[in-house]
């Protein structure tokens, strides 16, 4: 299968679950009217996606490398599609409730499972691109959701908006078992389910990078969460337009993500890595000074995504080498220690802006990711020659 071709079956499915993962939060009002419930309840519906959504990323890993990796996604994406179906029909919170816990659960096979067929089938040389490609078609899809659940809850319903990406799931679906069915996926029977966890965070190779990409998560995804709810209270702007804003973190995702692997050929990991965190690190310090001007404050969201899509693209593809035969796993780590990251830094963010604002939310954060840049130089290893060394035997890490 042409690589391209990959990345593009595989980017949909990133970019729906995505979408999904986001898009409750713009029709959270018009949900919690139509069940005739507070707001406030309603957030249960958000609660009852994200943990499920984070629990089992560590279980899709060991599934995928002991059954196939395509087989699994495969079949977690069909249930992701009934799932998300099911949620335009819920007429009760503990229904609905219910079918967006089953849309998480299988929500979080796709992108730890995607990473790591990419890193089955495309060659090192050209991984990073891929890689970065794929997050930045993925992340597109956070950065529309709030325009896209917005202005289809404005002309249609709520219900609509979980009936439109049951069909974009459905479209990714078929394409995941039509056209790809023709990805390599290896089977590994004897692959162990939990060992290789204890042995990737216990080994000083690998274990750094875990904690570089929790931080990042904390940090990043911490930062992004609350952006729309700045928007709103600087520029009194509805959710479509808050939406188009933040569209340009997803933008600027994408073309850095195609970059990112020409760059780590030119200039080497470090630098890349390194000048991600700083951009991230430079937008926060752009919403915290100079967020009150429209232009200053797309920059920095645009800023934000560059630098995410270049750092998190070069430890994703660190850590695609860490255990060939149990990349699943490897891979299923990283996606939970970066979102239960950004769970962390989502919560504690809230805290900070309720006791202080957003401005001195942004600040500590850009403080932070400055000091993130110095772990990072000194506790990653950029250029790891021999992956087998992660692997003693067969079937682990």
């Amino acid at each position: 299968m042409k690589r391209n071709t990959l990345i593009l079956i595989l980017g949909l499915a990133g970019f729906t679950v995505m979408a999904d993962n986001w898009v409750v939060s713009p029709i959270l009002p018009a949900i919690a009217r139509s069940l005739n419930i507070e707001p406030v309840r309603a957030g249960l519906l958000i609660t009852a996606y994200m943990i499920p959504f984070g629990l089992f990323q560590l279980i899709f890993g060991p599934l995928a490398d002991r059954y196939g990796k395509r087989q699994v996604v495969n079949l977690a994406m069909a249930l992701f599609t009934v799932g998300t179906g099911l949620s335009a029909l819920g007429f009760s919170l503990t229904g609905l409730a219910a079918y967006r816990a089953l849309t998480g659960i299988f929500a979080a096979s796709v992108m730890p499972i995607s990473l790591a067929l990419i890193g089955d089938v495309v060659p090192l040389q050209e991984r990073q691109a891929a890689i970065g490609t794929f997050m930045g078609i993925s992340f597109l899809g956070q950065g529309l959701s709030m325009a896209i659940g917005g202005t289809i809850a404005y002309f249609l319903s709520w219900r609509g908006v979980f009936a439109a990406y049951a069909i974009l799931a459905l479209v990714s679906t078929l394409l995941l078992y039509t056209l790809g069915s023709r990805i390599p996926s290896v089977r590994n029977p004897r692959s162990q389910f939990f060992a290789p966890y204890l042995r990737l965070l216990s080994n000083s190779t690998s274990a750094p990078v875990y904690l570089v990409v929790l931080l990042e998560g904390i940090l990043i995804v911490g930062s992004f969460s609350y952006l729309g709810a700045y928007i709103a209270q600087t520029y009194h702007y509805n959710n479509f337009v808050i939406g188009l804003i933040m569209t340009a973190f997803g933008i600027a995702a994408v073309l850095s993500g195609r970059a990112s692997g020409p760059l780590a050929a030119r200039w080497g990991r470090r630098p890349v890595l390194l000048a991600g965190l700083l951009a991230a690190a430079v937008a926060d310090v752009l919403f915290w000074t100079y967020g009150w001007q429209l232009f200053m404050l797309i920059l920095g969201v645009a800023l934000l995504g560059l630098g995410f899509m270049l750092a998190h693209s070069t430890l994703l593809t660190i850590a695609t080498e860490f255990a060939a035969r149990a990349r699943g796993t490897a891979m299923s780590l990283v996606a939970f220690a970066f979102m239960g990251g950004g769970g962390v830094g989502t919560a504690i963010g809230g805290r900070l802006i309720h006791a202080f604002n957003f401005s001195r939310f942004f600040a500590l954060y850009a403080l932070c990711l400055f000091l993130l840049i110095i772990l990072a130089a000194l506790v990653v290893r950029f250029n790891i020659a021999a992956p087998a060394r992660l692997e003693p035997t067969g079937d682990t890490p």
